[in-house]
């Protein structure tokens, strides 16, 4: 039967059929006028397929047999309901932008940008949408105005509410301030809080990063912190700030009325200046400068580097060139100078290096003792540095132990050199006067800690005295008034008849019948008492763990621990948004603005996410 003669049954069905049935038809039964459906019908080549209902035997045969019609067909099923979408309309259609997933890919863009530091502007590099668009085609990458006007403030402040809420519920929280200047000749100020939780965990915030377009006095610098104790609501706090020892930052604690605290890594460093000027130490620094630049400049001298310390088996060092302003950094030139000292002598003196240098510069054996003595004498003063720059641990009841242990130990010897006496005199003279008006909240932070409470430092006047004021502290009364929300076991009830009382109890008084009632103050010192004889915490172990081991122990000194252990011994956690910020405001970002630099900031040094991490998650799987 040719093809013209084939009844289509297309046409007489119902919508929503396959185009697949413009090639095919059926044939009517002998003798009757029904259609015979058990094969179709090809109208293209007359050949019969089997037919079972569905359109897959079709389909197949115009792939196979006529490739060139089914390439340009599109077999697209009809619709009688225009709202249904097909399969490939559900899987590539573009997600509205106000949908959950959509929202919650902006959000973990965003935090993309704010913890890995990259500019705002990376929404419109090209490898960054390639690799979004790869990663789910449907989403619609945000333009960069969206991003900066939008959905950082909106983040921002999403997680500013939760800091507040964690700063709501601490007693005493610490500051820490320190003053920048950006890449782009910017002045800002940061602050940091710091508090211990419920969960006697040590919580850090960086508050804020300002601008501060005035000069950097104190009544300017008391003013911003003013503000930012209202912004974050304060007030009604137990401030201490820590900042370093510049007699404006002093004067600005002063007049925001809020205790102040030396950095004790900056007066090591000071200290340490004061033994790097000695006139030994400043001739030797200069003559190892001139070495280790040399071996920076040259080419062939650091090849020649590298291959010596492969042939004596020394690490894969490079030289360091210190920075005058940090004296950490001089300590590590010389000591790095010492462990390279057998390569860079092979390397000098090799054939290669004098053939294309003309004039090198070695060290004598008098000038490697000496440095060998500088980095003996420095090193207690470079550990300190290295413990006080923790951020995870309590650090306050540190400075107190450390300070008098490095004052002791800058006591002259009879075996010292002269050039390791000097070095002495300078860090003992000027360590020796610090700390003279914050000794009291030294030794009481030191008193709290289960690591120091013996207070060996101390003479036995000192310790008395000390253990007298950790007595008026305890019962002191924003103590008090905190006493009853600490849970403490049930007491035992006591039984109300006893054979022996109803017999002897007239004559033999019981203990309690005797004693009178005590007072705070009594019940307080027999606090301190107890906690002075317990065994004292290891130096390797945490006190904040062993503290929330034996809060109900010690209900009121507890409390005094909690104010004292969340302040910081340093300004360290301030500086070091200087290293974030720096890689925020950099050349190709000199432009950003002063609240965005804040925003980005605070959004870098959050830990944790949670409102957008979770939420991702759990819609990660839905399409």
């Amino acid at each position: 039967m040719p093809p013209s003669t084939l009844q289509s049954h297309y046409s007489n069905l119902k919508l929503h059929k396959s185009d697949v049935w413009t090639h095919f038809g059926f044939r009517t039964k002998e003798g009757s006028k029904d259609y015979d459906k058990s094969y179709a019908v090809c109208k293209i080549c007359t050949a019969r397929v089997k037919y079972s209902g569905n359109t897959t035997n079709l389909r197949t045969h115009v792939s196979r047999h006529h490739s060139d019609v089914a390439s340009n067909a599109n077999f697209k099923t009809k619709r009688g309901d225009p709202s249904q979408r097909t399969i490939e309309e559900v899987n590539f259609s573009k997600l509205p932008a106000t949908s959950t997933r959509a929202t919650k890919i902006t959000q973990s863009v965003l935090v993309f940008i704010c913890k890995d530091m990259r500019p705002l502007s990376v929404v419109e590099n090209k490898g960054f949408r390639n690799m979004i668009k790869t990663l789910e085609p449907r989403y619609t990458v945000p333009s960069r105005q969206h991003i900066t006007d939008i959905a950082l403030p909106k983040l921002y402040q999403e997680v500013k509410a939760t800091v507040l809420d964690s700063l709501s519920s601490a007693e005493t929280v610490a500051l820490t301030c320190d003053a920048w200047t950006s890449r782009a000749t910017e002045s800002y100020v940061t602050v940091t809080a710091h508090h211990i939780t419920d969960q006697w965990n040590l919580q850090s915030h960086v508050l804020q990063t300002r601008a501060m377009h005035d000069s950097h006095t104190g009544e300017h610098i008391a003013a911003l912190l003013t503000d930012a104790v209202a912004e974050w609501g304060l007030n009604a706090k137990d401030l201490v700030v820590v900042t370093d020892n510049a007699p404006n930052m002093a004067l600005a604690a002063r007049l925001a009325g809020i205790t102040h605290i030396q950095c004790f890594a900056h007066s090591l460093n000071l200290a340490s200046q004061k033994a790097l000027k000695i006139q030994s130490v400043v001739r030797l620094l200069g003559r190892i400068r001139r070495v280790t630049a040399f071996f920076r400049r040259s080419t062939t001298a650091s090849n020649q580097l590298k291959q010596k310390q492969r042939l004596l088996q020394l690490p894969a060092h490079r030289v360091i060139t210190d920075i005058i302003t940090r004296w950490n950094s001089s300590y590590d030139m010389i000591e790095r100078f010492l462990e390279q000292q057998p390569a860079i002598c092979a390397a000098l003196l090799s054939a290669e290096v004098r053939k294309s240098e003309k004039e090198i510069f070695t060290l004598s054996e008098s000038d490697i003792t000496c440095a060998e003595e500088v980095v003996r004498a420095l090193k207690p003063m470079k550990d300190a540095t290295l413990v006080m720059s923790e951020e995870s641990m309590p650090t306050l009841s540190i400075i107190a132990p450390l300070h008098a242990k490095l004052v002791m130990g800058a006591q002259e010897s009879v075996d010292d050199t002269p050039t390791v006496r000097d070095i002495k005199t300078a860090i003992a003279e000027d360590l020796g006067k610090r700390y003279v008006n914050e000794r009291e909240t030294l030794w009481m932070a030191s008193t709290v800690d289960p690591r120091f409470k013996d207070l060996p430092f101390l003479s036995e006047t000192d310790k008395q005295v000390e253990e007298e004021n950790a007595t008026e502290e305890a019962h002191h009364p924003h103590i008090k008034d905190n006493f009853d929300s600490i849970p403490r076991p049930p007491l035992k009830r006591q039984r109300t008849s006893c054979a022996l009382v109803d017999l002897l109890g007239a004559t033999f008084a019981s203990t309690s019948d005797n004693t009178a009632p005590k007072s705070e103050h009594d019940v307080a010192a027999a606090e301190i008492k107890r906690y002075r004889d317990e065994t004292p915490l290891p130096l390797t172990g945490n006190p904040l763990s062993w503290w929330k081991d034996h809060e109900q122990e010690y209900p009121q000194l507890s409390k005094v621990a909690r104010s004292f252990l969340c302040i910081p011994g340093t300004s360290v956690s301030a500086e070091r948004v200087f290293s974030s910020a720096g890689d925020i405001v950099n050349a190709q970002r000199s432009v950003l603005r002063a609240d965005h630099v804040d925003q980005l900031v605070f959004l870098c040094r959050f830990h944790v996410f949670p409102s957008v991490f979770s939420t991702l998650c759990d819609c990660c799987c839905y399409f």
